[in-house]
C-alpha cells in the first residue's frame, strides 16, 4: 500500500491521514528542495486561443494579408484533416491591435484591456509547443502528459506527492464554464481531472454551478448528521477488519469521512454573500452568476484561501475555425476582467507570492486562414508548432516575455519550452523533482513528465 513516491510530504498531511483512520503515516523526507509555490490555480482555456490574436502580433501578416503561407515556412509540416484539403493557405492579418503596456511593455491586444493593467506581474511564454494536434489528445497531454487516456492528471500527480493544505476540502478542484465564443465547443471529460492509475483518493472532484455544489454531498430525506455519523463509524470498523491493505478501501474509508466534513465547509464556500461589493466591482458582474468563469475566479480564490491545494478552472469556447473576430471577442469577455481580478485580488491579500497561477491552452492557431478569408472575418486552424501562456506569482519573474516565434508566428525561434517542460517548471515551484515524483505500475514507474522535461530556469523569480 505504501510503495508510493519518495514519500513527499508534510507531518501535518500524516496526522490527517492517521485522524481518518485510513493510512499510516510513512516516512517522510520533506520536499525536494524549497517551494516557492504552495498551490496552484491553473486557467485552462479549452478550445486553444489564437495567439496571434491576443499576445504575438506579427507585421508580416499585415503586410502579407491574403498571400500564401510561403512553403519555407510551414516546411512540409502536419496539417488537421480540416485544412489538409485546402489548395490554398491565405496568410490573415489579425483584425485587432496591439499596444505595449506598463514598465515591462509587454504587447497585448486590445481585447484584453484588464490584463493588460496587470502586465507587470505578468510571465508572458510565446514559445510554447505541443506534439498533439488534435483537441483532446492536446488536453489530454496537458493534463496528464501522455496523449492517451488513462494517466494520472497533474492535479492528481501534486495530491499524491503534497497531500492537501486543509482537512475539510479537497487537495483537487475542478470547476468548468461554457465560452459565450463558441458555447457548442468540444466537451470535456472527468477523466481529464482523474487520477488514472493513482488511488482514486487523489483525484479532482468538480464542484457544480446548480443543485448541490457537489453531487451526493446532501443526506438522503430522514437522515441527519448524527445518524451519518453512526454510520460512518460503523463502516470505518468494518472496513478496518481488512487483512489485505487494499488502498481502495482506505480510500472510500476517507471520501466518506471528507464528504462529511464538506457538508459544513462546501455550502460556506460557495456562498458568496459576505463577498464586499468591491468584490464584484473587481471581478464583474458575471461573478454573481454561478458556473461563469468570473464566478469561478471567485471560488478558485476562496478555495485556496481555505487549503485547497490545486484548483483547475476549465472555459470551453475558444475554438474559432471561423467568426474567429466576433467568437474570440466573446471570450475575452468572458475571461479578461476575472483573469485580471484573480491576480489583483492575490496580490492583495498577500497570497500571490506563493500561489502560482497559470493562463492557457493545449495549442495555438495557425497564421493562414481556414475557410473564406476577408479582411474582417477569417478562421484559424488548430497549430502546435508555438503558442502563448501565461503565468503569475508563485516564483515566476514578473514582468518578462520569453521566447520567440518567427515573422509569420508559425514555429518557435528561440527558446522554446514544451509541454513536459512546463510540467517541470510548475513542479519545480511547488518543491518536487519532477524526475523524481513517480508511481510504479505494471513493472514501470510513471512520472506526469515521462522520460521529458526540463525546468525553464529563465522564467524563475
Amino acid at each position: 500500500m505504501l510503495s508510493r513516491r519518495d514519500f513527499l510530504g508534510t507531518t501535518a498531511l500524516a496526522t490527517l491521514l492517521a485522524q481518518d483512520g485510513y493510512a499510516t503515516a510513512p516516512p517522510l523526507s520533506g520536499l525536494h528542495h524549497r517551494a516557492k509555490a504552495r498551490r496552484v490555480i491553473w486557467l485552462f482555456q479549452s478550445g486553444a486561443p489564437s495567439q496571434l490574436d491576443l499576445f504575438d502580433p506579427k507585421p508580416m501578416l499585415s503586410k502579407m494579408h491574403g498571400e500564401e503561407l510561403p512553403a519555407s515556412i510551414r516546411n512540409g509540416q502536419r496539417l488537421t484533416g480540416m485544412t489538409a484539403t485546402q489548395t490554398s493557405f491565405p496568410l490573415a492579418a489579425s483584425k485587432f491591435s496591439f499596444t505595449r503596456h506598463g514598465k515591462s511593455g509587454a504587447v497585448l491586444s486590445e481585447l484584453l484591456p484588464r490584463t493588460a493593467k496587470v502586465a507587470d506581474r505578468l510571465c508572458f511564454v510565446r514559445s510554447m509547443h505541443t506534439e498533439a494536434i488534435n483537441h483532446d489528445p492536446a488536453i489530454t497531454f496537458f493534463q496528464t502528459g501522455s496523449q492517451i487516456a488513462g494517466r494520472p492528471s497533474i492535479g492528481a500527480w501534486l495530491a499524491y506527492g503534497l497531500g492537501s493544505l486543509s482537512r475539510d476540502l479537497p487537495a483537487y478542484v475542478a470547476l468548468v464554464s461554457k465560452g459565450s465564443g463558441n458555447p457548442t465547443d468540444q466537451p470535456l471529460y472527468d477523466r481529464l481531472w482523474g487520477s488514472g492509475f493513482l488511488p482514486s483518493r487523489y483525484q479532482g472532484v468538480k464542484f457544480r454551478s446548480g443543485g448541490d455544489p457537489v453531487l451526493y454531498l446532501g443526506n438522503p430525506p430522514g437522515v441527519d448528521a448524527h445518524t451519518r455519523r453512526r454510520m460512518l463509524d460503523d463502516i470505518a470498523a468494518l472496513n478496518g477488519l481488512s487483512e489485505t491493505g487494499d488502498p481502495e478501501i482506505a480510500t472510500r474509508t476517507a471520501q466518506y469521512e471528507m464528504a462529511f466534513r464538506m457538508q459544513t465547509s462546501v455550502p460556506e464556500l460557495v456562498d458568496l454573500s459576505k463577498e464586499p461589493r468591491s468584490t464584484f466591482d473587481l471581478y464583474g458582474d458575471d461573478a454573481r452568476k454561478p458556473g461563469t468563469f468570473a464566478a469561478n475566479c471567485l471560488l478558485a480564490r476562496r478555495m485556496i484561501e481555505r487549503g485547497v491545494r490545486f484548483v483547475q478552472l476549465f472555459h470551453r469556447g475558444w475554438d474559432q475555425h471561423v467568426k474567429l473576430p466576433t467568437q474570440i471577442a466573446g471570450q475575452c469577455r468572458d475571461t479578461d476582467q476575472a483573469s485580471a481580478a484573480l491576480v489583483t485580488d492575490l496580490a492583495h491579500r498577500g497570497l500571490l507570492d506563493d500561489t502560482l497561477v497559470v493562463w492557457g491552452g493545449e495549442f495555438g492557431r495557425t497564421a493562414y486562414c481556414q475557410g473564406k478569408l476577408t479582411r474582417d472575418d477569417y478562421g484559424r486552424d488548430h497549430h502546435p508548432r508555438c503558442f502563448t501562456i501565461w503565468m503569475a506569482g508563485g516564483g515566476i519573474k514578473p514582468g518578462i516575455t520569453h521566447g520567440t516565434t518567427d515573422d509569420f508566428g508559425y514555429n518557435v525561434t528561440g527558446d522554446a519550452v514544451h509541454v513536459h517542460d512546463l510540467q517541470a517548471t510548475v513542479l519545480h515551484l511547488l518543491g518536487i523533482d519532477h524526475r523524481r515524483l513517480t508511481f510504479k505500475f505494471q513493472g514501470r514507474h510513471y512520472r506526469l513528465t515521462d522520460v521529458h522535461g526540463e525546468v525553464v530556469n529563465a522564467i524563475l523569480g
